[in-house]
């Protein structure tokens, strides 16, 4: 049996309500909030007993889902925010915006900072990667031309 579709993408932060915040600003749309807690959910992960708020977030056009999650219990173990974009198993997510421009501007006034600069890409993309809520590393790309 081959592959269906990937259902979503999940990113681990230290504060629900801002990073659903963020994404909204971006443009994300809020599909729903849930705490996950129980047996259940601890035999899934692996971590036994689990109390995690979640937030799935789905894009505008409707095909890719981002679930943040925000754990109560067990706590927090590592954090991978501050590692270099060469480290292994590092995680960051892209998104293509019509103006790049405009977009770091509106997500400037809830914290974003540029990680390095907007760059023309062989003039077929802008790109530029930005440390958004808790230091989440985010691609942000507007394609050029057509």
């Amino acid at each position: 049996m081959a592959l269906k579709r990937m259902d979503n993408m999940g990113i681990v932060v230290d504060d629900l309500d801002e990073t659903i915040d963020f994404f909204l600003e971006l443009g994300l749309e809020l599909e729903g909030r849930a705490t996950v807690e129980g047996e259940w959910a601890g035999r899934v992960t692996g971590l036994g007993d689990q109390h995690v708020e979640i937030a799935m977030m789905r894009t505008p056009d409707g095909h890719s889902r981002l679930e943040l999650s925000r754990f109560i219990r067990p706590a927090v173990v590592a954090d991978h925010r501050t590692a270099p974009v060469n480290a292994l198993g590092y995680l960051r997510v892209m998104f293509t915006v019509d103006n790049i421009d405009a977009t770091l501007e509106r997500l400037r006034k809830r914290g974003a900072e540029l990680a390095g600069e907007v760059v023309d890409y062989q003039n077929v993309y802008r790109l530029c990667y930005i440390r958004g809520p808790g230091g989440l590393l985010i691609g942000l790309a507007q394609e050029m031309g057509g």
